[in-house]
């Protein structure tokens, strides 16, 4: 049978900084996003792929406050569950269409995720995720007086709106994902880090929270027993001393130079740094290799022709940040 790969699109890909984030601007990134996971498919893999939604959400935010008092806002839950399904609807049409021009076969279903969280996780006491639009310090502390927002600055790129990021306990789904996988389909799934649900008396119910999306992609590639974890963001690899002048790309790390960097905080953690920590998650679970490139440059990364390669050091464990 086919290896497994986890593909993990990032929200902030789908809407860069600087645009407007349109649904036309959104679906010509998703076609982006279509091909490099086309890519992944035409070189033997069977695919999951998984997203992120940080602007998403947040634009679904700033509007309902923009609708107020007329209309009531929905709690982070369904938020996540409305950007699922559209950030979903945008990404079959793309690679169904992707594997089109390529003569490819194989059908592509995106599906509805919870993942289930712990009720006392310590990020519900202190909200670390950034999600939606970037502001100034000024309008951010505007807003977080005014809507009782917690906020902060977001890797030196502008300050943005913070709420809980527990961490992912279970993936409701697993088994469905699993059928998907086996019977050839390429499965969209636990969208946005997945939709946050606690376990109760009487079953599960939805809670205010963002799940990270890279902490569940690793959860679910060991799971899955997958052999590549890609990560396609923003940025064509992982730097050092990222965005300074003495800026230095990687294109390749193992997994204790990976821990070294991280912990010298060279991996801002509201950008880099859960994607490399969730690379070492993996590869500790199993994993072969993770890639951290942009959607253009997917098919040559997979070559190593591009991107950041991170692969186990041999005989190197736990080497999980805390």
């Amino acid at each position: 049978m086919k290896p497994v790969a986890v593909v993990a699109v990032g929200g902030n890909s789908l809407a860069p900084r600087g645009e407007r984030g349109s649904f036309a601007d959104e679906r010509r990134h998703a076609r982006l996003a279509g091909e490099a996971i086309a890519s992944v498919l035409g070189a033997g893999y069977r695919v999951v792929v998984t997203h992120g939604n940080g602007p998403q959400v947040g634009n679904l935010l700033m509007r309902a406050e923009r609708a107020q008092p007329d209309l009531p806002v929905e709690p982070l839950d369904a938020c996540v569950a409305e950007t699922q399904g559209g950030i979903g609807y945008l990404l079959v049409q793309a690679i169904e269409n992707a594997l089109h021009a390529r003569r490819l076969p194989g059908g592509v279903v995106a599906m509805i995720t919870r993942v289930v969280v712990d009720p006392g996780d310590p990020a519900f006491v202190l909200p670390s995720k950034p999600i939606g639009p970037f502001f100034t310090e000024e309008e951010a502390r505007r807003r977080e007086r005014s809507l009782g927002w917690h906020v902060g600055d977001d890797a030196g790129r502008g300050w943005r709106r913070k709420v809980p990021s527990p961490w992912p306990v279970e993936i409701v789904e697993l088994d469905a994902i699993r059928v998907g996988l086996d019977t050839g389909v390429t499965v969209i799934a636990a969208g946005g880090g997945g939709i946050p649900v606690m376990r109760g008396e009487s079953g599960l119910s939805g809670v205010e929270a963002v799940i990270d999306k890279d902490r569940v992609s690793a959860q679910l590639a060991a799971a899955l027993g997958a052999e590549l974890l890609l990560f396609l963001t923003d940025v064509d690899g992982v730097a050092l001393h990222f965005g300074q002048p003495e800026e230095r790309w990687l294109d390749r790390l193992d997994s204790r130079e990976a821990k070294e960097y991280l912990e010298q905080g060279e991996f801002s953690p509201g950008s880099m740094g859960p994607k490399i920590e969730a690379a070492l998650d993996f590869l500790d679970a199993g994993g072969k290799s993770a890639i951290v490139t942009s959607a253009g440059k997917a098919a040559a990364a997979l070559t190593g022709k591009a991107g950041t390669l991170i692969v186990a050091r041999r005989g190197s464990k736990s080497s999980r940040v805390a």
